[in-house]
């Protein structure tokens, strides 16, 4: 009885609004638009089959070039994260005292400001008079009269940045708990710097890396203000495609199929995570 009485406020709360929309959504994507907007019977599956990108007119590739194109940008930054934010994280470990709280601290300084704003910024920063823009021509990277924004790579660079905290924190905190006498053991034994990280290191801060990726995997996979507003009508991904059918198109059940689909890429993700280990405690070596 007391095991209900602490756990039933929770359960209660993630039934009303976690639950229970969520079979809302699976039920509404079976559902037909009326003339008019509105969901009604009969039940069809057409909304899956307009998804695969069949029609009456036949097939076009438009939602699964959208779907691909959403996976493979997201996959992009989960792994441009992951790169970048592995020697971060060892750097931010090797401090001490006050500079890894500092190091910490300028990790995590990007969430203080709203996500509009900090993309507004990167429409300054990106923009043709912008000294990034600027730079890159006088590089030779951009051509007279090209800008980075609008375009993919305004996208991907402020989804970058916007992610990469979600994915230092977690390797950090694998870092954090290393076992150093691995890597000295390695190195008594004679492995190069190589292997030392792959056989020592690496396994220790794995569960931290499949941490992070699914955190950035799973806001990158439904994003859409950033490619609202920096793609500028070039980059079309599914978290816009389901914006657009809540929204201006008013075709509820398409946009829930749209959801449904987005739902089990990430439930996908969260059992490869689960089966590999990445949610166990931070720094476990794995068999």
């Amino acid at each position: 009885m007391a095991g209900w009485l602490t756990c039933g406020p929770g359960l209660l709360w993630l039934t009303a609004f976690v639950f229970l929309p969520l079979v809302w959504i699976v039920g509404a994507s079976f559902l037909t638009r009326g003339d008019e907007g509105q969901m009604g019977l009969p039940w069809t599956l057409e909304n899956y089959r307009r998804l695969a990108g069949w029609s009456e007119l036949g097939f076009d590739a438009l939602y699964p070039q959208v779907l691909g194109r959403t996976l493979l940008m997201a996959m992009g930054v989960t792994a441009a994260t992951m790169v970048a934010a592995m020697p971060l994280a060892f750097f931010i470990a090797a401090r001490s005292g006050v500079w890894r709280a500092v190091g910490l601290g300028l990790v995590v300084v990007p969430f203080w400001t709203n996500l509009l704003i900090r993309t507004y910024a990167w429409q300054i920063l990106l923009g043709a008079e912008g000294w990034l823009a600027q730079t890159a021509r006088s590089m030779g990277w951009l051509a007279a009269g090209e800008t980075l924004y609008p375009g993919w790579t305004a996208v991907f660079v402020a989804m970058f940045c916007d992610f990469l905290p979600f994915m230092v924190l977690p390797v950090y905190a694998s870092v954090e708990r290393l076992d150093a006498s691995l890597a000295e053991a390695a190195a008594d034994l004679g492995a190069s710097g190589w292997q030392i990280f792959r056989h020592a290191i690496l396994p220790q801060i794995l569960p931290g890396v499949r941490a992070g990726a699914v955190m950035v995997l799973l806001p990158a996979t439904g994003q859409f203000v950033i490619p609202d507003l920096l793609g500028g009508g070039r980059t079309t991904l599914l978290g816009n495609l389901i914006q657009q059918q809540f929204g201006p198109s008013r075709d509820w059940p398409f946009g829930a199929a749209l959801s449904v689909a987005a739902l089990i890429v990430l439930a996908m993700a969260l059992i490869w995570v689960g089966r590999k280990g990445g949610l166990t405690r931070a720094g476990e070596v794995e068999s």
